[in-house]
């Protein structure tokens, strides 16, 4: 039975809809407001997933509006359907809804039939997601064979058997959340709750009491007592992303709370003992905003017990191939396409390629091709401009100078090195290109090889 959280202000309205939900065969919570809403999903020690499988409420409330509560859904980490209705419908609130993550957007009065085939409609996606999360899940969720990608995995490994705190360092958009939800689960926390916080999506003045907690009184409108993130966490993992744009002054109570292993509420007399295994990360350089007294150096050791610097996509290009058809196969079931592979053109592109951002740049490469694609494998047509630069066209489409009176034999090897190059490496696409066995690019360059040994002085 799917348990859906239902928000409204108007007792009439929540009354009559929580009927029809009930009498569909739906577990049924109601709220009022945003605020108690918000109180009802928040994570709590030894919860495992979402609170409810659904959230269907109301624009325009007292305290905390429709809208407000989605943003403050996402700030917290929790990924439940949102189902937003409003008696004035006006585009805008549509617009915003969708683009906060609603899947739907309801304009009362509606009917019966419109409700339920809402709902229908957003459990069975999210049933969906949730099976592709699970499937995932069992899999190494790192893609890449490349060296560095392997000594990540083992250091992930390594790290996972213990309870020290991290630091993840590397560029935007190179997975370093990713990194930390794999060392969380295959930690012995990996039952209890894996909780991330994004400092830098964080108003400064919500920040403490998102990680502290606060109690009734504490400030104007703290109507009810609130657990921060921390207690949240008790037993897990708290993953505290972007951490160099943490406030200095926030950064004194951070230490003393791991320090001490106990959080004190806002307003609270006595302080809670707390087991959270910390993770930070960071695209900053924290060593140079130490320097320049953005942030506590004292910090910055507590939280670097372990270090772990995650390598941007142009140090690891031999994965390029195989991260960009593991983003093929999501984009293509999410939008319903066929599409077989990629065209070797295509490919040579992606690789000649700086990415400065990285996997989630590539990621967002493939889903555009998805979307444009009419045909069975992607083409350099579908890759968006910037790509098609002259100057990743030049890398991609090299020319080779080779001196008159070259040895055919020398120009075969230079030209299988060159290509290798081209192709990161891969051996069958070299092969391809040059329209030759890949057996014959082993043994030329294996006798060179041999040749290059007995000649050495």
């Amino acid at each position: 039975m799917s348990k859906i959280l239902l928000v409204d202000d108007d007792p009439q309205a929540l009354e009559s809809t929580r009927k029809i939900l009930e009498y569909a065969g739906f577990q049924i919570v109601t709220a009022p407001d945003g605020q108690s809403a918000l109180e009802s999903v928040r994570p709590t020690p030894g919860r495992v997933g979402s609170a409810f499988d659904l959230v269907i409420t109301d624009v325009r409330m007292p305290r905390l509006g429709g809208l407000e509560f989605l943003r403050a859904l996402s700030l917290c980490g929790e990924n439940m359907p949102v189902i937003l209705m409003t008696a004035f419908g006006r585009v805008e609130d549509a617009v915003w809804a969708m683009k906060l993550g609603a899947v739907d957007f309801l304009t009362k009065p509606f009917k019966r039939q419109a409700l339920l085939s809402s709902v229908e409609s957003a459990l069975k996606r999210a049933r969906s997601r949730s099976l592709e999360s699970i499937s995932s899940s069992m899999e190494d969720p790192l893609i890449g064979r490349s060296e560095p990608m392997q000594k990540l995995r083992e250091v992930i490994r390594r790290v996972a058997l213990t309870h020290a705190s991290v630091l993840l360092t590397g560029e935007s958009g190179t997975g370093k959340e990713l990194v930390a939800r794999m060392i969380h689960q295959q930690s012995s926390r990996s039952a209890h709750e894996f909780i991330a916080l994004n400092c830098a999506a964080v108003p400064e003045q919500l920040m403490e009491s998102e990680l502290f907690g606060f109690e009734k009184g504490s400030f104007t409108g703290a109507t009810s007592a609130k657990a921060g993130l921390f207690e949240a966490a008790h037993a897990g993992t708290l993953l505290l992303d972007e951490i160099g744009d943490m406030p200095v002054p926030l950064q004194a109570k951070l230490l003393r709370t791991l320090q001490d292993h106990e959080v004190r509420r806002l307003g609270a007399t006595v302080s809670k003992k707390i087991d959270v295994r910390m993770i930070a990360a960071t695209h900053k350089n924290l060593k140079a905003e130490v320097q320049q007294g953005s942030f506590r150096q004292d910090l910055l050791y507590r939280l670097e017990v372990v270090g772990i610097h995650v390598p941007p996509l142009r140090e690891r290009i031999d994965d390029i191939p195989d991260l960009a058809y593991h983003f093929l196969r999501k984009a293509s079931r999410r939008h319903g396409k066929e599409v077989e592979g990629i065209s070797e053109e295509t490919m040579a592109i992606l690789l000649a390629y700086s990415w400065p951002g990285n996997v989630r740049e590539l990621s967002n490469v493939l889903e555009r091709a998805i979307v444009f694609v009419s045909g069975t494998h992607i083409s350099p047509d579908e890759l968006p401009s910037h790509l098609l630069s002259e100057e990743v066209k030049a890398q991609s489409v090299s020319t080779i100078e080779v001196p008159i009176g070259t040895s055919l034999k020398d120009v075969e090897e230079l030209l299988i090195r060159k290509t290798l190059e081209a192709t990161a490496g891969d051996k069958n696409m070299t092969a391809k290109l040059l329209g030759i066995n890949s057996r014959t690019i082993y043994r030329k360059l294996d006798k060179r090889l041999e040749k290059d040994e007995v000649d050495a002085p």
